[in-house]
This record gives C-alpha cells, sequence and structure tokens, in this order.
C-alpha cells in the first residue's frame, strides 16, 4: 500500500498531465510551430513537447537509480548536449505522436512511483540541475519543470 507522500506525488503528476494535454491537444498546425525559445537553439512548442517526452523518460530513470541507492546523475552531465540529442532523436515524431508518448511516459512514472514507500522518498542523489535532493524533490521537479515550460510557453500560444 502506498503512503500518504506518495499518493500526494501521483496526485501532482496526474494533475500535471491533465493540464498538459489540455492545453496542447488543440493546438492548430501552425500553433504548434510557434518559437518559444531561441536559446540555446530555436525551440517550438512541438521541440518543447518532444522535450517533455524525452526528460520524462530520463528523469524517471534518474529516480529509479536514486531509489535503487545509485548516485542519480552523473556529476559533469550537460542537459545542453543531452537536450540537442534528444531533440534529434525525436525530431520525426508528429505532435499525436509526443502526446501519446508523454501520456505512456507519465503512466510508467506513475505506476513505478506507486511501487515505493514513503520512506524511500527521503533517499538523496544528485539531479543535473538541483544538485544532491532527496528523491521527493527529484519527483516534484519533474511536475515543476514542465509547469514552468507551459507557463512560458502560454503568452506564445495566445
Amino acid at each position: 500500500m502506498t503512503g500518504t507522500r506518495i499518493e500526494a506525488l501521483a496526485s501532482r503528476l496526474e494533475k500535471g498531465r491533465r493540464k498538459t494535454h489540455e492545453i496542447l491537444e488543440p493546438l492548430t498546425p501552425e500553433q504548434w510551430q510557434k518559437l518559444v525559445y531561441t536559446e540555446p537553439h530555436p525551440w517550438t512548442v512541438r521541440d518543447l513537447l518532444a522535450h517533455f517526452v524525452s526528460s520524462e523518460e530520463a528523469l524517471r530513470l534518474m529516480c529509479q537509480n536514486v531509489a535503487n541507492g545509485e548516485p542519480g546523475a552523473p556529476e559533469d552531465f550537460d542537459f545542453d548536449s543531452f537536450n540537442a540529442e534528444e531533440h534529434k532523436r525525436l525530431a520525426d515524431r508528429s505532435p499525436q505522436e509526443l502526446l501519446t508518448a508523454l501520456s505512456a511516459a507519465r503512466q510508467l512514472t506513475l505506476d513505478w512511483l506507486r511501487t515505493l514507500e514513503d520512506r524511500q522518498l527521503d533517499q538523496t542523489g544528485r539531479h543535473p540541475v538541483l544538485g544532491i535532493v532527496s528523491l521527493e524533490a527529484m519527483l516534484t521537479a519533474i511536475y515543476g519543470h514542465q509547469l514552468i515550460h507551459m507557463r512560458e510557453t502560454l503568452p506564445v500560444l495566445a
């Protein structure tokens, strides 16, 4: 049986999935091509969705690593290089394919999260941006990461 902290995290991650899909699913082909970021390379709304997919997958693996007593992200992790490689890997996927992949990736995160016990959330490891933090903070950051990007994207879509 999962604990209260686990369920709170799961609820937050489910809410984030719903909100992201509510905003992105109805977009037009033109909106998918709107530019959100220019640095370090141009990212459209579609590119940002691909980033959500790759980061969800990578961050879940990092969290699993920490839950298994491993250190998490390498000290020299270069997220700009990672993002560039992932951008190439997912370049041929349509927005609909990416939305489906994002939903599936989030479901894998939720399914795995619900196998944990609350006490495991106190284990620490290295997050590529936050440094040494608890597993709970890492999982919260998955939700926060998308939220921050979505807040920056909404004005572009208006």
